[in-house]
């Protein structure tokens, strides 16, 4: 009976319950009121619902929750706070369950108007930037100036391998979108186009740009027709800040060290010649090939390995009596760091023995000073016009020193090699832009931008000695190539873009949205080099030779005393090649609400595109042109269906191209610091791409974000860097056969883990990890018919160059908050790649593959007092080892070897 009872109970409990949600149904909205202006949580503040009794306040961390019991189609929250605005936002409750919403206050002294607030409510707030990304119709990924800091990032090189998918080489600044490298990536700043400072590559060193002039880096790795059509893998924006408040004057200083530098601190050596801070003037010897004309020492110099860096940032805003707003933004930047590595440098045969056998020390100095200042201007509340300038310098100065086997030229592991490079990278931006909105349904977009790049190689110096048992010390070695060299390259380039949008249906809630644009871009680039080659004459190769002292043997009365001869080019005439390239674009897009969930829009893009190519260099001393043109027609389409107001599908579907680079098509011998020499092939053409999405994004907080995406690319005549038959066993870029195919997985995780005493204490961590595979066609007879190049390699497939099948982030991040204002960051960063190709393998050898690398950093940053703050950056703690072998059928053999040692910074910032 009792038991009956007890049942009775419980059946009418549920159905009582299942009453009430029928005729019933429950919401709990859940928020975040931010100050619009810092981005900062408002404590607090009082949330109601419209017309009615019902409210509540946000708590320490400006978050709220608000219980309906009776439901609509939406309810009005009202979000008030002495000193601001009120704000009432409008939220659609259908369906019942959990709502979540964001709420930005102006304060009460500010003029910011509706518009300008739309415009800034996303960029520096991690939370604001999820919520952008939740309600946008197109997918994009992006990672704020909060992020950055908490994250301990420096540069935006850095930056973008915290996203999803997402590797660096390592050693360099050089980026891989899913597995595809350089030349299938973009790079933008402020949605315009910047040119590379690297005559190899398409891109520009991200890690040129230090991430306090950074607002937030979107990365769009699907394709749409508003972007430019040589894509693959992805573009990546880097949007300039712009400040808004009544006065900002901060100061920044700091040092760092490098573990391995500190350890070679009595023993650290660079080149002389070149400035401490980066800037060191171009000039090419006049009358070298008739006396000893070089200014700068060959002699090493001893340095100590210390570093530091000092910052300056200054903003004001001034509101004027029509209610115009103008806000200025102004920062500048110096850092510095030095690095030492040593390892191994070999080349291998078919069989694994040694044909190079060498150990390296390498000494390196690198400078980055930038300078920013934007002027953004609010004429009215729908038009806003705003001027863009940055500078950068950076400067590479590196030192190598080989010894051991050199073929043909010191078989007894008797040789001594030492390189000197030094580069100088300087890049100019100019760039004004404008939004006006023409009525209630035209919006009107456009930018301009003229930027110029000059990089700078002044005297690279590279000479061969070896240890002559017979004179008991070290001599020139003659059949090596012993030189000085120079180069230089200019390139501007002019981008313009103009977008208008105009609203389908109702001018308040618009059924679609249609853009028509056009863009152009305009590249040229001029490019010279020399080099000044020494042979050593009669018997002056038993001459003993200091290495610590090249300039006792190469001096001018040695010159003069016929002890060597030096030549050059075409009679002291620089090699040249020359680019220009032009890209007209017209593009459309209709975005279209196909139902209340589902949101479409398609997209066509129309490019004429033309390059050319011009050269005369020492491959070709007759010179040569060469031209392609090309009408690419891009379809594109994006659908988001909104499962509910958490959860996302999208669908990207895309066809762009690939074009070849102007080095990659220029005859012109380049050898770099690892002496692999490259050169360029004038038959080069353009791959197409086809590019396929889907997303499923999961937003559980404001703070909280799942997302898992499938991803895969069919390339069509896929370009490559192969080893080409030639003496010194060179490599080239080729189209390698007939397609590739790339296709994989990406999961990407934010959450808030734990909080603490009032949630003045957080716990949080982030993961996000890739797996991907790659497969390329590898067709020797398709790259004869079509060039004049003979390969042999040794695979008919491979995966693509610089592809890992596994990318990991991960952090972990814990923060205090004090009332007095005071706080604590302290997070780990952990990053990992796995193995990937660094060069085919040919005539028998095995691919060259780097093995994969995981890293650890620590980052600490505190507040002080409202004005002082600390913060404390450990990278790279574990210091692994980096290693690539060549993965022979007999065996993997190790070719390179180093370690980078740990990084440490201290830093110091206060602002007035």
């Amino acid at each position: 009976m009792i038991q009956f009872y007890k049942s009775f109970i419980l059946c009418l409990v549920l159905f009582t319950a299942s009453i009430n949600l029928v005729f019933s149904q429950s919401v709990i909205i859940k928020g975040k009121v931010l100050d619009i202006d810092t981005y900062q949580p408002i404590a607090g503040a009082t949330i109601k619902l419209a017309n009615s009794a019902l409210a509540t306040t946000t708590d320490t961390n400006g978050e709220f929750d608000l219980k309906i019991q009776e439901v609509g189609e939406e309810f009005g929250i009202v979000a008030s706070y002495v000193g601001y605005k009120a704000e009432s936002t409008l939220v659609k409750t259908t369906g019942g369950g959990t709502k979540q919403v964001s709420i930005l206050l102006i304060n009460e002294n500010s003029t910011i108007d509706e518009v300008v607030v739309t415009r800034r409510r996303v960029q520096a707030s991690e939370l604001a930037l999820l919520e952008e990304r939740r309600l946008a119709t197109l997918t994009v990924e992006k990672i704020g100036a909060q992020e950055l800091s908490r994250k301990g990032v420096g540069d935006v090189a850095t930056a973008v391998t915290k996203m999803s998918g997402i590797s660096k080489e390592d050693g360099s600044s050089q980026v891989f979108v899913r597995g595809l490298g350089d030349r299938y990536n973009s790079t933008a700043l402020n949605g315009l186009p910047i040119p590379s400072n690297d005559p190899e590559k398409k891109n520009i060193d991200l890690d040129l740009f230090s991430t306090d002039i950074v607002e937030y880096i979107s990365v769009d790795k699907v394709y749409n027709a508003s972007m430019a059509g040589d894509f693959a893998g992805g573009n990546v924006d880097i949007y300039s800040k712009n400040y808004s408040g009544d006065g900002l004057f901060s100061v920044q200083i700091g040092t760092s060290i490098n573990t391995n530098s500190i350890n070679q601190f009595d023993n650290f050596y660079l080149n002389q010649g070149h400035n401490l801070f980066g800037f060191s003037p171009y000039q090419v010897p006049a009358n070298a090939l008739t006396s000893y004309d070089f200014q700068n020492s060959l002699n090493p110099k001893k340095v100590s390995p210390l570093a530091g860096n000092l910052g300056l940032q200054v903003g004001k805003s001034y509101t004027f009596n029509d209610d115009s707003r103008l806000n200025l933004f102004a920062t500048g930047n110096f850092s510095s760091g030095y690095e030492y590595q040593e390892g191994i440098n070999k080349e291998i045969d078919a069989q694994g023995d040694n044909v190079n056998d060498l150990t390296y020390r390498r000494s390196t100095y690198k400078t980055n000073t930038t300078g920013l200042f934007n002027a953004n201007y609010t004429l009215k509340p729908n038009q806003t016009i705003a001027y863009n300038f940055m500078f950068v310098n950076s400067s590479y100065q590196a030192r190598n020193v080989f010894e051991g086997k050199k073929r043909d030229q010191a078989d007894d592991y008797n040789g001594l090699l030492q390189r000197g490079t030094y580069v100088q990278n300087k890049l100019f931006v100019n760039q004004l832009l404008g939004n006006h909105k023409i009525n209630d349904r035209i919006d009107l977009n456009w930018g301009a931008s003229f930027d110029v790049v000059q990089s700078d190689m002044p005297d690279r110096t590279w000479f061969n000695l070896k240890y002559d048992p017979n004179v008991d010390g070290y001599t020139v070695i003659g059949n090596a190539s012993n030189h000085r060299y120079y180069q230089s390259l200019i390139e501007d380039e002019i981008a313009v873009n103009l977008a208008a949008k105009y609203k389908i249906g109702d001018v308040d809630k618009p059924k679609g949205l249609f853009t028509l644009g056009y863009s152009g871009k305009f590249k040229k680039r001029n490019f010279e080099a020399i080099q000044f080659n020494f042979t050593i004459n009669g018997n002056n190769f038993s001459t003993v030779v200091d290495p610590n002292n090249l300039d006792g043997f190469f001096n001018q009365p040695n010159y003069e005393s016929d002890f060597f001869n030096i030549s050059a080019f075409s009679q002291n005439t620089p090699q040249t090649y020359n680019g220009d390239q032009k890209i007209h674009s017209v593009f459309g897009n209709l975005e279209y609400n196909l139902s209340e969930k589902l949101t479409s829009v398609l997209g066509i893009r129309y490019d004429k595109l033309s390059q050319m190519v011009s050269w005369r260099t020492q491959l070709d001393g007759n010179g040569g042109t060469n031209t392609f043109s090309r009408n690419e027609f891009l379809p594109s389409l994006n659908l988001k269906y909104a499962v509910n107001e958490k959860q996302n599908l999208r669908l990207g579907a895309s066809k762009t191209y690939t074009l070849p680079q102007f080095k990659e098509r220029a005859p012109f011998l380049f050898e770099d610091d690892d002496l692999i020499v490259k050169y360029g092939n004038q038959y080069l053409y353009p791959s197409q791409d086809y590019n396929l999405d889907l997303k499923w994004e999961f937003f559980p907080k404001a703070s909280e974000l799942v997302s898992v995406t499938l991803f895969g690319k069919y390339i069509v005549d896929p370009i490559n860097e192969t080893f080409v038959a030639s003496s010194s066993n060179d490599i080239s870029y080729v189209n390698i056969g007939d397609h590739g195919t790339v296709y994989g997985v990406e999961f990407e995780l934010k959450k808030d883990l734990l909080k603490f005493n009032n949630d003045n204490d957080v716990l949080s961590g982030g993961l996000n990890f890739a797996y991907m595979r790659t497969n390329q066609e590898l067709d020797s007879e398709k790259v004869a018919r079509e060039t004049n190049f003979t390969i042999n390699l040794t695979d008919n497939t491979s995966s693509f160059t610089g592809a890992s099948d596994l990318l990991i982030n991960g952090d972990l991040s814990y923060s205090k908050n004090w009332e007095s204002g005071a706080n604590v960051m302290a997070t780990a960063v952990y990053s990992y790649y796995s193995d990937k190709i660094y060069a085919l393998g040919s005539y028998g050898k095995g691919n060259l593959i780097d093995k994969g690398v995981g890293m650890l950093d620590i980052v600490l940053r505190s507040k002080i007092t409202k004005k002082f703050g600390i913060n404390f950056t450990a990278k790279n703690i574990l210091n692994p080892e980096f290693k690539r072998i060549q993965a022979n059928e007999n065996g993997d053999f190790p070719v390179l070897t180093y370690k980078r040692g740990a990084f440490f910074n201290l830093g110091l910032n206060y602002n007035f």
